[in-house]
């Protein structure tokens, strides 16, 4: 392991790590987005180890694993806690208990992936591509080995790029293309000029990519123009309330699913990978069971929960158990569709938690944050697991790297949230001109319920049956719920890998692979770097 994990590559990525944690959150507070740092590290991590000399694909690959950890952890924080302020403008909160917070969740994104790594990464009882991860070892090998392969990645990555900067930079491409003329018939359509969603597409390939566009054609094309004109409901905002609760409802429903038939039969397997050969020592062996408790113990002391008083100890369990479940939602997400909507997540464990505390709005936003900060890193772990189960790295290696990445860009992300609060003031966040904080502003407006509860209900029955009838039924509720304009470049990404699987039969598609990476890592990249110099000139 003392090839993999340096301290040089500790150094580079715990650096890396406190830059790209700040541009995130940034970008997620201002944008109301947050690409994927995987393959922007990844060739950075390449470049500087490089340069350094003596490395390794597996220095490369522990390094760039610390190097993104906090990016995700700013996702979750940027997509929930603002929420408070949108809640309460007046309101003052403590650093320390936000930090508490964001801290719990990376904790439990942590221990939750040590006990569930190896089902999801080596298990062959399921079909996960993790296409980030895919994508980041194809960048790292590509990039490592030259010849025609690199000339592709690198070919298709600066085409990539230069759309990015022409769409985003200097507003020469639409970002968005809407069918503005469907909208009079309550049919709302568009496409999103992403090449990163096309190379998504690509890797998942077209049956999961098939799903998700199923999924909208049920949400988009039939429950709310048929459902409108047919009577089924008053109007579109109604249709629509049922539409989100119904995709909802899938992925709850395919989470339970997973728990149910994939993690709690093999429960004492798990714990014994998770105590076993590849975490030698005591702190790896207890670090999950120690993270628990001690967040357990933590929050109903140190954040809003002790408003609670005795019944606070009963919301932090929900509120960890509901972590758990929203980890391996984003493991199965992340994995399927390289799409992980960690605030609807934490959406979810805060409306549990709701039962409890129905006026306790501080403590239910808590609990969202908590959880998003977990789904989050936990869908940036299982992609870089999966590239270094690729390249062949110590997940041990990988998990040191991520805890300490994942808590500098855990302290990172609150600094940074605070200096912005400071220097815009509170009213800033949800100011469409400012920070909007589109996602934040969903964690308040949904404080009040699920919109359609019986929807909600009939999505987690279905989820659940549809997965013991080993249907991706997670990827359909995510084609129900997200926007048309996601689904469409990623749809398309799909039909070019089944049209180029069906014109060349029995032929090795690693170009093609290695193209879809290219497309997604250009954007990717580029729209870091933008995020980088937005945050900086900020």
């Amino acid at each position: 392991m003392s090839k993999e994990l340096t301290i040089r590559g500790l150094i580079i990525g715990t650096l890396g790590s406190i830059i790209i944690t700040a541009s995130s959150l940034y970008v997620a507070l201002r944008l109301g987005a947050l690409p994927w740092p995987t393959i922007f590290v990844a060739i950075l991590s390449m470049a500087l180890l490089k340069t350094l000399g003596g490395t390794n694909l597996k220095e490369i690959n522990v390094t760039h694993t610390a190097m993104s950890a906090g990016a995700m952890v700013a996702g979750g924080l940027a997509f929930t806690i603002p929420a408070l302020w949108i809640l309460d403008r007046g309101a003052e909160f403590r650093f320390i208990n936000i930090l508490i917070l964001t801290v719990a969740g990376t904790l439990l994104g942590l221990a939750a992936t040590a006990v569930i790594r190896r089902y999801f990464i080596e298990s062959k009882e399921h079909d996960y591509t993790f296409p980030m991860g895919v994508a980041a070892y194809e960048t790292v090998s590509a990039g490592d080995e030259g010849g025609k392969h690199a000339a592709w990645l690198f070919s298709s990555m600066g085409i990539s790029a230069v759309f990015t900067v022409l769409r985003d930079q200097f507003g020469k491409i639409p970002a968005l293309l809407n069918a503005d003329k469907l909208a009079s018939k309550n049919i709302f359509a568009g496409f999103w000029m992403s090449p990163m969603a096309v190379g998504i597409g690509y890797i998942i390939g077209p049956l999961f990519t098939g799903v998700w566009a199923l999924g909208a054609v049920i949400g988009f094309g039939i429950i709310i123009p048929v459902g409108v004109s047919s009577g089924w409901f008053s109007d579109v905002s109604a249709a629509d309330a049922f539409r989100q609760s119904l995709g909802i409802g899938l992925m709850v429903g395919t989470g339970i699913g997973v728990l149910a038939r994939g993690i709690i039969p093999r429960i004492k397997t798990l714990v014994r990978n998770a105590f076993g050969q590849e975490n030698r020592g005591f702190a790896s062996r207890w670090f999950p069971l120690i993270a628990v408790l001690l967040v357990i113990l933590v929050l109903p002391i140190g954040t809003e929960f002790r408003t609670l008083g005795p019944i606070a100890v009963i919301a932090v369990v929900i509120t960890v158990l509901g972590a758990a479940l929203a980890a391996v939602m984003a493991a199965v997400l992340t994995g399927q569709t390289g799409i992980n909507p960690m605030e609807i997540l934490g959406i979810l464990v805060m409306l549990a938690v709701k039962i409890l505390a129905p006026g306790a709005t501080a403590v239910l936003v808590s609990a969202a944050a908590v959880t998003a900060v977990s789904a989050g890193l936990a869908g940036d772990m299982m992609n870089d697991y999966r590239a270094g189960y690729l390249f062949g790295t110590n997940p041990r290696a990988q998990r040191t790297a991520e805890t300490v990445g994942a808590l500098v860009g855990a302290v990172v992300s609150v600094v940074v949230l605070f200096v912005l609060v400071k220097a815009n003031g509170t009213e800033s966040l949800g100011n469409p001109e400012i920070f909007p904080a589109p996602q934040a502003q969903a964690v308040a407006a949904m404080a009040g319920g699920i919109p359609h509860l019986w929807a909600f209900w009939v999505g987690v029955v279905l989820g659940m049956l549809f997965f013991l009838l080993k249907l991706p039924s997670m990827t359909l509720g995510l084609g129900i719920y997200l926007p048309v304009f996601i689904t469409a470049p990623i749809f398309l990404g799909g039909l070019i890998a089944l049209v180029q699987r069906l014109v060349k039969k029995n032929t090795e598609t690693k170009t093609g692979t290695v193209v879809a990476s290219g497309l997604l890592g250009g954007e990717a990249v580029t729209g870091v770097i933008l995020a980088i110099i937005a945050f900086a000139s900020a």
